[in-house]
């Protein structure tokens, strides 16, 4: 950051609302129809700072998309948990403890293999399930 930008950005801390509008105008054209003097003091500090530095289009990018999964109706990704083969998942169903086994290709329960944990959650209880969630491995876990 240069001595001048430095400077200019210690002075803005100080400045009153038209004061930031001044330096707007003479820096960076119209400014935004911002009234409060703390928001204007930052959005003007980071206009600076990225006038001065130059943008990242990397960043912007990867910014706009995380920003894009954020927006009102996008629903959220739920990670799934993964788990190395052979690890062992139990649960108690109606007093009969359910042993799985997680396979490389699948989960292994009573000797056979299937391919998901919501088929073997259907076996067990005879209605569907999402699988992982009657394991207790999801928010809301089974009771």
């Amino acid at each position: 950051m240069s001595a001048d930008l430095a400077q200019l950005l210690a002075a803005i801390q100080d400045m009153g609302v038209e004061g930031l509008r001044s330096v707007w105008r003479e820096r960076l054209g119209e400014p935004p129809p911002i009234r409060s003097r703390d928001i204007l003091r930052r959005a003007l500090a980071e206009q600076l700072q990225m006038a001065g530095a130059g943008r990242d289009a990397v960043l912007d990018r990867r910014l706009a998309k995380v920003a894009a999964q954020h927006r009102t109706g996008c629903k959220p990704k739920v990670r799934t948990t993964t788990f190395k083969p052979g690890s062992t998942l139990v649960r108690e169903w109606q007093g009969e403890r359910h042993q799985v086994e997680v396979a490389a290709d699948g989960y292994i329960w009573n000797g056979q293999k299937h391919a998901s944990l919501s088929k073997v959650a259907r076996l067990i209880t005879g209605v569907r399930w999402n699988g992982p969630r009657f394991f207790g491995l999801r928010e809301g876990e089974a009771a």
